[in-house]
């Protein structure tokens, strides 16, 4: 079939959805984190804006580094300012709004960087 030397404006969409998808089917990288890894990772970033890009905080600042302390130690820390037992200024209110799993999760993650 001859191909329309005026194509539809549907037609030009599904042209440009295609090549989309092909470009970015190739500029992927077949070794991408798993969707797990990303949800972590953006979960962590929730705590850069006090605590530093994954967890390193800028000597000096009040706030401590988060990255390379003990992921116990870190998660007591996150139940004690959930609780109320460890006195704080925002991290008390912060804590509330995270599963215990999320805590566990964010613990591990701080706590196995360098």
């Amino acid at each position: 079939m001859p191909r329309s030397p005026n194509p539809t404006p549907a037609g030009v969409l599904a042209g440009l959805l295609l090549a989309l998808s092909t470009l970015t089917a190739v500029a992927q990288p077949t070794g991408r984190p798993a969707p797990e890894a990303l949800r972590l990772r953006a979960l962590a970033a929730t705590c850069a804006h006090c605590h530093g890009t994954d967890g390193r905080a800028v000597e000096g600042e009040a706030t401590i580094r988060l990255a390379g302390l003990p992921a116990d130690y870190l998660l007591t820390q996150l139940m004690a300012f959930r609780s109320g037992q460890r006195p704080a200024t925002i991290m008390h209110q912060i804590t509330k709004g995270y599963s215990q799993e999320q805590l566990e999760s964010l613990a591990t993650y701080f706590g196995g960087l360098k």
